[in-house]
């Protein structure tokens, strides 16, 4: 049976969940604010954890982010009644893995548990390889052979999903849902420039690129 960690202050919300994930056949605790909730989360396993950001005693964002520093490395699914694309990128850039709009109907925030719980096991490691490309998830940092790469946030992720997936095909529906966490369609070409940015950074010159187009289907990451 998994655990689950929820840490929302609203009390109605949070009996809510907390029955409802019970009944689902999870096993959960639940926080009333954010002090409580990070003692927990530092001194108990979770398989997950569903996140409001507005917490009293500390706020969603620094929780997180001080809970990767940590090197904790399980689900986050984050709870916000903010809906501005700014503030989605904040909670993913500090190490959310999903988010969830207020108000959300119950079986989506299920559907979104289960998905993370099914990628949590490979999430869990701390070091990404393919071929000599090499991801250092603790430390966000990504080099090649004996070359560190800089990257941004966006490309990070983008480089971080193709490598959980090296030597499949990935769809720009898939993209656009777990890296921008917006339908394909509603990106245009933004895709199509983030993977070109990818190819400048992590590929040499004269050889072939790590990131192959399927036509008409998408990218796969040769490893």
């Amino acid at each position: 049976m998994a655990r689950i960690l929820v840490i929302e202050d609203e009390r109605k919300v949070l009996r809510g969940l907390e029955r409802g994930l019970q009944d689902a056949g999870y096993e959960v605790v639940a926080a009333s604010n954010g002090e409580i909730g990070y003692q927990l989360a530092t001194s108990q396993p979770f398989d997950c954890l569903v996140l409001d950001l507005m917490l009293p005693g500390r706020d969603g964002l620094s929780l997180l982010a001080e809970l990767r520093r940590k090197g904790k490395t399980g689900p986050v699914l984050i709870l916000t009644a903010r809906d501005a694309i700014e503030d989605r990128v904040l909670g993913l850039d500090a190490g959310g893995d999903d988010y969830l709009i207020k108000p959300f109907g119950f079986a989506v925030l299920v559907a979104r548990i289960r998905a993370l719980l099914r990628r949590g096991r490979s999430d869990r490691e701390t070091v990404l390889r393919a071929g000599e490309l090499e991801m250092d998830l603790l430390q966000r940092r990504v080099t090649r052979g004996d070359l560190e790469l800089t990257l941004t946030p966006r490309e990070y992720e983008l480089l971080e999903y193709l490598t959980r997936h090296k030597d499949t095909i990935v769809t720009r529906d898939m993209l656009g849902r777990d890296v921008w966490k917006e339908p394909a369609h509603a990106l245009t070409n933004v895709i199509d420039v983030y993977i070109n940015f990818l190819r400048r950074k992590i590929d040499r010159p004269e050889e072939e690129s790590l990131i192959q187009t399927i036509r008409g289907v998408g990218y796969i990451l040769r490893g």
